[in-house]
């Protein structure tokens, strides 16, 4: 049956508090609303001004619930990339203090549907108990959540230490290398409520959903997917990749401002042979130690190849300011073929223009699926937050990038080994095969038909799918 003889749908989604799962949301919003369904997207004041700002939605109603107030967070804090990673878990505590406003929304608004994150364990269980059906949003990939197990394992009371998350698990029954290493762990318990672990949280979320989407398509990891039909004994209807649109958005003063950025991004790119540019970016929460950007520094300087390199000018934790993590000198020594860029950067245009070639990345999973897009080599240096390590250790699987070598227990790692690498992923022979895996992945993460198929079978269950009675 056609989307548009279907009852219409009053969809509320409740992504957690941070950029990447705000803007997967806000995507998946968007569809629905074009095929006619009512979105009611629920999130915090700070938060929904900067998504009206970035992205006009006039199909989409946001709903603003203030953020209650929780000892250890400070005042003005709404999101994860305005907090270092020990104060996340008062996030946490606070976004669980939306429960009673939340409910209350969903309980007098004729919400059919709620789209929920991993976070809010509690929003199955409130939906069932107002009639309302739910499913649980992963804003990561299905390798992901097959890595972390069933519920049961998730709620498992077993002693939990950091070296079991660094040997692939006894569940997964297909060929992978995936899985954390010792120096990613200490910042997974920096993040982590000591009162609910994000283990339970998961586990909530999942076992009391009616069914679990994810960022993802069985066309890229056909494993993961039926592996995690297998764990969880419910419907896994992955939604796709969310290929951003390079579709440009309403213009403004500051879409004026970006488009001058952008100018001079360009020029510089035009100057430079196809395919020869190492694009350089983190994202906007993570910011290495000084030390360890200052030997990134050297590797790139070493590499001898053109480059662009987003600096995040966020402070440290450690109280260094962004603009200090680049050793002195350094880009007056590289100013013949490397910009070191100090600001917002469209990385899509970036990243979609000839002259790129690769991106060294923090392995973020919104920036792999941007750089797979257009068919970009990676050169991957994971954050060690979130999905980050296991996402650099898929795409080595996967062999679409390489990782930068570095020492197992603390992280560390050489000037030299950054240069080697950089070179054989970009320009030697021996990576040929690399970067042309990574070309032929446009055919699926570029491939909007592919990807619109996936949403339009997700919104399908969602339409289908047995009210309460």
């Amino acid at each position: 049956m056609e989307s548009k003889d279907q009852k219409k749908l009053h969809i509320a989604m409740f992504p957690w508090l941070a950029y990447g799962h705000l803007m997967s949301f806000l995507e998946v919003s968007k569809f629905l609303a074009q095929k006619g369904h009512q979105i009611s997207f629920i999130s915090t004041p700070k938060n929904i001004n900067r998504l009206r700002s970035s992205s006009f939605s006039p199909l989409i109603d946001f709903v603003e619930l203030p953020l209650p107030a929780v000892d250890g967070l400070p005042e003005s804090a709404e999101s994860t990339s305005e907090l270092p990673i020990n104060k996340v878990p008062y996030l946490k505590k606070a976004y669980d203090l939306l429960k009673p406003s939340v409910t209350h929304f969903i309980q007098h608004s004729g919400v059919n549907w709620v789209v929920h994150d991993f976070i809010c364990y509690w929003m199955p269980r409130v939906a069932t108990q107002l009639g309302v059906n739910s499913v649980f949003f992963s804003v990561t990939n299905a390798t992901t959540l097959a890595f972390f197990g069933p519920p049961s394992e998730l709620l498992s009371d077993k002693p939990r230490r950091p070296e079991d998350l660094t040997v692939v698990p006894e569940w997964v029954d297909y060929p992978s290398n995936v899985a954390f290493k010792l120096h990613e762990m200490a910042s997974h318990w920096d993040c982590m409520d000591d009162e609910v672990s994000d283990f339970q949280r998961a586990a909530g979320a999942i076992q009391d959903c009616n069914f679990v989407t994810m960022r993802s398509c069985t066309e890229f990891e056909s494993d993961a997917v039926s592996l995690l039909r297998k764990m969880y004994g419910k419907p896994i209807v992955p939604l796709g990749l969310l290929p951003p649109n390079s579709a440009p958005h309403q213009h403004g003063v500051a879409d004026d401002r970006r488009d001058e950025k952008w100018e001079l991004l360009r020029e510089w790119l035009e100057n430079k042979k196809p395919n020869s540019v190492v694009y350089i970016a983190f994202g906007t929460e993570v910011t290495p130690s000084q030390e360890l950007m200052h030997e990134l520094a050297d590797g790139i300087e070493k590499s001898g190849l053109p480059f662009i390199w987003v600096v995040n000018n966020r402070p440290l934790v450690e109280g260094v300011l962004g603009a200090d993590i680049i050793p002195l000198g350094f880009q007056t020594r590289v100013e013949d073929r490397g910009l070191v860029w100090r600001d917002w950067a469209p990385q899509l245009k970036i990243l979609g223009h000839a002259s790129v070639g690769g991106f060294l990345t923090h392995c973020g999973w919104s920036s792999v699926v941007e750089a797979l897009r257009f068919g970009r080599v990676l050169i991957l240096f994971s954050g060690a937050y979130s999905d980050q390590p296991l996402n650099a250790r898929l795409m080595h699987d996967k062999r679409v990038g390489l990782e930068i070598p570095r020492d197992e227990r603390d992280g560390s790692f050489t000037s030299d080994s950054v240069a080697e690498l950089i070179r054989r992923v970009m320009v030697e022979k021996e990576g040929e095969s690399i970067r042309s895996n990574a070309w032929a992945m446009k055919e699926i993460f570029g491939n909007v038909e592919l990807n619109n198929k996936c949403l339009d079978e997700f919104t399908r269950v969602l339409e289908t799918w047995p009210t309460f009675t």
